[in-house]
């Protein structure tokens, strides 16, 4: 089963009525073999299917027009089995507005080099046919992918994988609705932001709801409603020892599974999928919801504290990038350095809000104290990140454009127990190294909310940036910051000019 069966991606293929119809014939059933290859490839996570063969302008445009109203196409695979001539695209792809990767493949991997002759030479053309399509993206200035090797090899599916998951996650953030529910941390300026000019460019819209909404929902959830859910906490997490006969740690944890119900029926009235809260702004809530936002993570909902619309947006992006791979992922931040020398690791952490799909093992659900929201003291799930590489995102905007930021990292076990500390954390070492990245991070301006996933990998993101057409910038092994640098001032130039560019 494809994990994202209710969506498909396209497959296009070029050709011109000049070589005669049993040429024709050969080219669309050749193409139809690919297409039900790569449909039952299990790299790539959504039906593939087989569109058409265009072989006129007119013929391209109703495909595009075709995939831009259709709900359930999130993308096209365009490749061009024999000699396309590019001028035919040029009304099509002006007007599609669906993301397309570029397929440089060909039906034959080997040559048959006894047998060749110009029937096989006509009818297998995507060595040339193809790059006359690449030039008119090029000159259209069109963000694509180019996948290019033989189609059945685990490194094409493996890419034309990865870009599908990023194309699932645009085509997620243009119906996205993100609750705001009180405002922002006050006087923090990362977590701000233009939120007309994120609905503009990336797709998903950011409302803002009185923390008093929720309360509402929260006081029409019944006991029974209560007691279930209980007893699901009870079945999936290892409960305290130290609740039970606690009359104020039993309440704590009562009333967050009232928070839990109420916030989910909130949100699902609502139809969003991504959603902040503050602990500067709880009033009429028993406490700071720890294991409600944490739950609703696990099920895919984005989130972002202290009103952080915009990792809140990225959590969302990057859970439907992760949809049915092994790993987690979850809001994070940097919270605190180990800086021994030769040893240097980042402990990742929130006050209470870390997703379970990041734990090693069986949760823990515990109540404690927090000193910070003044409220009474929240039921939250504590565990350790398993070792493994990962990927560390945030999303920032720099006044006149938005920038993604992606450190790759690699996460470790921590050096020692950490029996104080009652959150879900990931202890890392980030690359290149510790200072190296922090260096990168902060002189990109990087925030110190992020995404943190074991699942997505640094080429979903780098196919999620291209087709949002966003500046997206990597630290990881071999970046320099002398480079790095460079970078981000010829990036200032570039996004500054990029509208000429494309007139």
């Amino acid at each position: 089963m494809k994990v994202y069966s209710d969506k498909e991606v396209w497959f296009v293929i070029g050709s011109q009525h000049l070589y005669g119809p049993e040429t024709l014939k050969k080219v669309d059933n050749q193409s139809r073999e690919i297409a039900a290859f790569l449909d039952k490839s299990a790299d790539i996570p959504a039906p593939v299917v087989y569109k058409s063969v265009v072989k006129t302008s007119r013929e391209i445009t109703d495909v595009v027009h075709e995939a831009n109203s259709s709900q359930k196409c999130i993308g096209l695979i365009l490749w061009m089995h024999t000699f396309s001539p590019a001028r035919m695209w040029i009304q099509g792809l002006n007007q599609l507005n669906k993301p397309f990767a570029h397929l440089h493949t060909q039906h034959n991997r080997d040559l048959p080099w006894s047998e060749i002759d110009m029937d096989f030479m006509n009818l297998n053309q995507a060595a040339h046919g193809c790059r006359e399509f690449g030039f008119m993206g090029s000159r259209l200035r069109k963000e694509r992918k180019v996948v290019v090797g033989f189609w059945q090899d685990p490194d094409v599916t493996g890419k034309l994988g990865a870009w599908v998951r990023a194309a699932a996650a645009w085509d997620d953030w243009q119906g996205l609705k993100v609750a705001r529910i009180g405002d922002n941390m006050r006087e923090v300026a990362v977590t701000e932001g233009d939120k007309v000019g994120a609905q503009l460019k990336l797709g998903f819209a950011v409302n803002g709801y009185g923390i008093g909404d929720v309360v509402e929902y929260c006081k029409n959830v019944t006991e029974s409603e209560i007691s279930a859910l209980l007893a699901v906490y009870a079945d999936e997490y290892n409960v305290a020892s130290d609740i039970k006969g606690n009359t104020g740690k039993e309440t704590s944890m009562y009333e967050a599974a009232r928070i839990e119900l109420g916030l989910r029926g909130f949100l699902t009235d609502l139809g969003a999928y991504a959603f902040t809260d503050t602990f500067e702004n709880l009033h009429g809530f028993h406490q700071l919801p720890g294991i409600a936002v944490q739950r609703l993570m696990a099920e895919g909902y984005g989130f972002g504290g202290e009103g952080d619309w915009k990792t809140a947006a990225l959590v969302r992006a990057m859970k439907v990038m992760a949809k049915g791979m092994e790993m987690g992922t979850s809001f994070m931040e940097d919270y605190t350095y180990h800086l021994e020398e030769g040893n240097m690791k980042i402990l990742g952490a929130h006050m209470l809000e870390v997703c379970p799909s990041i734990a090693a093992e069986k949760p823990s659900l515990e109540v404690h104290h927090l000193g910070i929201g003044g409220k009474n003291d929240p039921a939250r799930l504590v565990f350790t990140a398993p070792p493994g590489p990962g990927i560390c995102s945030c999303v920032v905007d720099l006044g006149n454009r938005f920038r993604f930021i992606t450190n790759e990292i690699e996460v470790v076990e921590p050096d020692q127990p950490l029996p104080k500390l009652p959150v879900g954390r990931a202890v890392w070492v980030a690359k290149p190294d510790l200072k190296t990245s922090a260096n990168a991070w902060i002189s990109a301006g990087g925030s110190h909310h992020t995404c943190l996933s074991q699942s997505v990998t640094r080429e979903m993101m780098e196919d999620f940036a291209l087709i949002a057409g966003v500046e997206s910038v990597f630290i990881g092994d071999g970046t320099e910051m002398y480079d790095f640098k460079k970078e981000l001032r010829w990036n200032d130039v570039y996004y500054h000019l990029n509208n000429g560019f494309k007139s």
